[in-house]
């Protein structure tokens, strides 16, 4: 089968639990059309490059996924009528890393620099 990146960004209104909600829908949408989400990240509440649907942050969440095209295309269909998705992006990859992301690697880089200052 092949591996997807899922990436997808809410709205800042809704809390942290019901983001968890929305992947954990992702994940079952996944399991019933026959693939799996291996890995899941949560990246927080980030301020957007413009503003979406009037919103200037939103929450961010990755998934990795092994599943065939027709769960993805299921997934997006649904995305896109759910009012607390603002934006979503699928890439299909090569390989399933288990590895953080990049961007989780960067946020915690900075929070350590962020603190090894402070009681400076």
């Amino acid at each position: 089968m092949p591996y997807y990146e899922h990436v997808f960004i809410t709205r800042p209104e809704i809390a942290p639990q019901q983001v968890e909600n929305l992947v954990d829908e992702i994940k079952t949408i996944i399991k019933d059309n026959g693939g799996k989400a291996v890995y899941t990240e949560y990246w927080g509440l980030r301020d957007l490059a413009y503003k979406i649907k009037k919103s200037e942050r939103g929450h961010y969440s990755l998934l990795r996924i092994d599943s065939p095209s027709v769960a993805i295309q299921e997934l997006e269909r649904i995305q896109k009528l759910n009012e607390d998705v603002l934006r979503f992006l699928t890439t299909k990859t090569e390989d399933l890393s288990q590895e953080t992301s990049p961007v989780m690697k960067a946020s915690v880089k900075k929070e350590g620099s962020y603190s090894s200052n402070k009681g400076a």
